[in-house]
C-alpha cells in the first residue's frame, strides 16, 4: 500500500494529539473535570466518521456523566480539528468509553487468583 493508503491512520494520530491537548484544558464543561484519556482514535477511510475512544476513571454515574459532556463538546471539538488540521470537513467525532483498561485488570486478577491456588 502507498504513503496515501495510509492518511486515515496519519489523520486518527493527529485527531488523537488534538483531542488529548483540548482535553488537556480547553474544554471547559464541568462534566469532564475527571482524569479523561484518549486511549485511541479510529477513522474510516474516506474519512467521514471518527471513533474517539476515551477511557475515564471514576464510577458509572461519572463515566456516563463524561460521555454526555463529550458528545455535547463534539460540535467544538469537530470545528477546531478542522481549523487545527486544515481540512476542508473534519469527520464527525463520536466518543466512546473504552473498557480495555478494566478488561486488563480483571484478567491480571484473574491470573494472581489461579497462581495463588498452585
Amino acid at each position: 500500500m502507498t504513503v496515501a493508503g495510509h492518511r486515515h491512520e496519519r489523520v486518527a494520530e493527529e485527531i488523537r494529539h488534538e483531542v488529548s491537548a483540548m482535553l488537556a484544558g480547553e474544554l471547559k464543561d464541568p462534566r469532564l473535570a475527571g482524569l479523561v484519556t484518549v486511549t485511541e482514535v479510529r477513522v474510516s477511510a474516506d474519512l467521514k466518521q471518527a471513533r474517539i475512544y476515551v477511557s475515564v476513571m471514576g464510577t458509572q454515574a461519572e463515566q456516563t456523566s463524561t460521555l454526555q459532556g463529550l458528545a455535547a463538546a463534539a460540535g467544538y471539538v469537530r470545528h477546531e480539528l478542522t481549523e487545527r488540521l486544515q481540512m476542508r470537513r473534519a469527520p464527525e467525532v463520536h466518543f466512546v468509553l473504552d473498557h480495555t483498561e478494566e478488561y486488563g485488570q480483571r484478567i491480571e486478577e484473574l491470573l494472581r487468583q489461579t497462581k495463588k491456588t498452585d
